[in-house]
């Protein structure tokens, strides 16, 4: 895989609390640079001046990054991004929810997250994988394919219980059979681990430290990503 390639699998990212708007320009422009599939923002930096000439697509999350919000607040959030122009959304599911095997609450609040923002915005799902048993992982899969998203994401990458791992990753690409993306985030570094998640099934890689990965060293960013 060329690094162009490889920039093609992620969505350069800036969720840190402490993002200014030079910090939010300075990502999108290297995100640009550095070729891309998408920037992901926190939707309070919204709206941004996105590069002309780039196809760079603009991703903001939703319900970040606890999930605890009240399906009715995700889905504002969700329609906020929208009539701001956003291409893709990141939300957050409620992960007790999940735990306590209550699937169809888990469905429901994908799906007014969906409904608020319909499609062409493509829809991620972030299930928190290292907090989910595999029977989890593969229920919320198909809850959140039967709730009309378009990708279910490993991660927030701010959970003490930790990010993406390749198993998470092979497990939930075998559940949505290639029917939705598969986004691994959280603590991918390296090229040796970006590449590792790919072969095991992600379509796409959330990541902060984008330059450094795609020139193979490990990046040393901020907790979370």
């Amino acid at each position: 895989m060329t690094t162009a390639e490889l920039a093609q699998f992620i969505d350069h990212t800036l969720l840190a609390p402490t993002a200014t708007t030079a910090d939010v320009a300075a990502t999108i422009a290297e995100a640009a640079r550095l070729g891309t599939k998408a920037v992901c923002l926190s939707p309070s930096v919204l709206p941004v001046q996105m590069p002309e000439g780039v196809d760079l697509s603009l991703a903001v999350v939703v319900g970040f990054p606890s999930g605890k919000h009240h399906s009715s607040i995700k889905a504002a959030e969700a329609a906020l991004a929208a009539r701001e122009g956003v291409d893709e959304v990141d939300m957050v599911i409620d992960i007790g929810a999940a735990i306590e095997g209550r699937y169809a609450d888990v469905e429901a609040d994908i799906r007014a997250v969906r409904e608020a923002a319909p499609a062409p915005v493509l829809l991620k799902v972030i299930i928190e994988s290292a907090t989910l048993s595999d029977e989890a992982i593969v229920a919320v899969c198909e809850a959140s394919e039967r709730a009309g998203a378009d990708f279910v994401k490993t991660s927030t990458g701010f959970h003490p219980a930790g990010g993406a791992s390749v198993h998470a990753v092979a497990l939930m690409a075998k559940t949505v059979g290639g029917r939705l993306g598969v986004k691994a985030s959280g603590g991918v570094r390296t090229r040796e681990q970006a590449e590792a998640m790919i072969a095991a099934g992600a379509t796409r890689l959330g990541v902060s430290g984008s330059a450094a990965l795609l020139a193979d060293s490990a990046t040393e960013g901020p907790v979370g990503y």
